[in-house]
């Protein structure tokens, strides 16, 4: 029996592995980290060495309060200057009271800070460059989303970080970014606990505005959960509540959107580890062409490379469970306490980090 169970296997593989490549993009048209059409430009001027097309760009964002936008494009253009930031030197240089150029400062410092052994002292010394962000723009909720993550990083206490939220919620009641940095702190492996992060979650998820990527918080948290040890704290019944209200969201949005992708990622990840094979086969064709980082650079070093394989063992597994006579419904595959990844052709899944 265990051979004709493993010769059904094989068949079944066979006949279903090409047809669900329908939808996928090929492998070299996938791309990590795509900037939109806004932020390429600016990356692009940036790696000439102009600041023109940055500044110009925030400034933009700033003027028409797109706060969303402007977090988004401020972490990236940090990003990008911590390998090469000889073009935000100049910025800074010709332009030292720009409020754009003061908020790509205060993110770049502390994205080094995160990254020393002494992050906790480094951080401190840097509370000064955010408050001076503050101060560009008083209804730009992105320096408190900075403020935010600096005090996860030096320890503040609760009651600090609740003062500094109540005044990033002030300035945008519904800002993802301030959303993530505070499950962030609430979340087991920092300040709170699994529990906490899901309260949190669902209820910013509750309030949050139709469309709004506030919806996939929960998603988040269970993230935080399979990542971080797991344990009896969280329902099966509450991460799958999270993965459907992400599938949503998910749903409102054009397939390819560069907007929701990480979200969409992110889900995927997340629908793997419940064992959803299907769903996390659809959630790949809506993701297209745009891989992101996270989540898979927390579970390899070639994040790219992980999404990649990932996406080649979903099809497999989807193919070995659908049944060979068409018309039938396949079963859903048993799951079980380890939630294991589908393994494809291109070898075995690197093994998780905590996040």
């Amino acid at each position: 029996m265990a051979l004709l169970r493993a010769l059904l296997r094989t068949v079944r593989m066979a006949r279903n592995t090409s047809s669900l490549a329908a939808g996928l993009p090929d492998d070299d048209e996938v791309l990590l980290d795509v900037p939109d059409e806004r932020l390429g430009p600016a990356l692009v001027a940036a790696g000439r060495g102009e600041y023109g097309t940055a500044g110009k760009l925030l400034a933009t964002t700033r003027e028409a309060a797109e706060w969303e936008n402007r977090d988004r494009y401020t972490t990236r253009l940090a990003a990008f200057a911590l390998s090469r930031g000889e073009w935000f030197d100049d910025w800074r240089s010709a332009a030292p009271r720009d409020p754009d150029a003061a908020l790509v400062k205060a993110e770049l410092a502390v994205c080094r800070s995160w990254r020393s052994p002494a992050r906790a002292e480094l951080l401190r010394q840097v509370a000064p460059l955010i408050s001076a962000a503050a101060e560009g723009d008083p209804r730009d909720p992105v320096p408190w989303r900075v403020a935010l993550d600096h005090a996860r990083g030096t320890n503040a206490s609760h009651t600090e970080f609740e003062q500094l939220w109540a005044q990033a919620v002030r300035r945008s009641p519904h800002h993802y970014g301030c959303h993530v940095a505070a499950l962030q702190y609430l979340s087991a492996a920092w300040y709170g606990s699994h529990r906490e992060c899901f309260d949190f979650a669902e209820r910013a998820a509750h309030d949050a505005l139709p469309g709004s990527l506030v919806q996939a918080l929960p998603v988040r948290a269970a993230f935080a959960y399979l990542t971080e040890g797991g344990g009896a704290a969280v329902s099966r019944h509450r991460l799958d509540s999270a993965a459907d209200l992400a599938i949503a969201l998910s749903a409102q949005y054009a397939d390819a959107d560069p907007w929701p992708a990480e979200v969409r990622n992110l889900l995927t990840y997340v629908l793997v580890r419940l064992e959803r094979w299907e769903d996390a086969l659809e959630q790949l064709r809506r993701i297209g062409p745009h891989a992101t980082s996270f989540p898979w650079d927390r579970i390899s070093d070639d994040p790219l490379g992980q999404f990649l394989e990932l996406r080649d063992g979903i099809r497999l597994q989807v193919a070995s469970d659908r049944p060979l006579r068409a018309g039938r419904t396949a079963p859903r595959t048993a799951r079980n306490r380890d939630l294991p990844y589908p393994q494809s052709e291109r070898g075995r899944r690197a093994r998780s980090d905590d996040h």
